[in-house]
């Protein structure tokens, strides 16, 4: 499992150019909820997916809602997205 700054890098080198700001969004999403890096990088991920751009409330906002409906890991994530259809990904 990476870390969420390994992450970051291995995204950048995949061409997801972050701004500081969505750095910024990225590190407040995961003081903010506590959630593991493993969810961090999972809804990095799916946010990327589904705005097709990094969009900082949407991130935090996902994470919220992982958090709220108990979403621990990236196979939880995955499930409780397409049990709710949460996202269209």
């Amino acid at each position: 499992m990476r870390t969420v700054e390994e992450y970051l890098h291995y995204l950048d080198g995949k061409g997801f150019q972050f701004q500081e700001d969505a750095i910024g969004f990225i590190y407040f999403g995961k003081h903010y909820t506590n959630a593991s890096d493993e969810l961090i990088n999972t809804a990095i991920e799916l946010t990327l997916k589904a705005q097709k751009s990094f969009d900082g409330s949407f991130y935090v906002s996902l994470l919220e809602t992982f958090m709220t409906n108990q979403v621990i890991t990236r196979k939880d994530a995955l499930k409780f997205i397409q049990e709710t259809e949460l996202l269209a990904i």
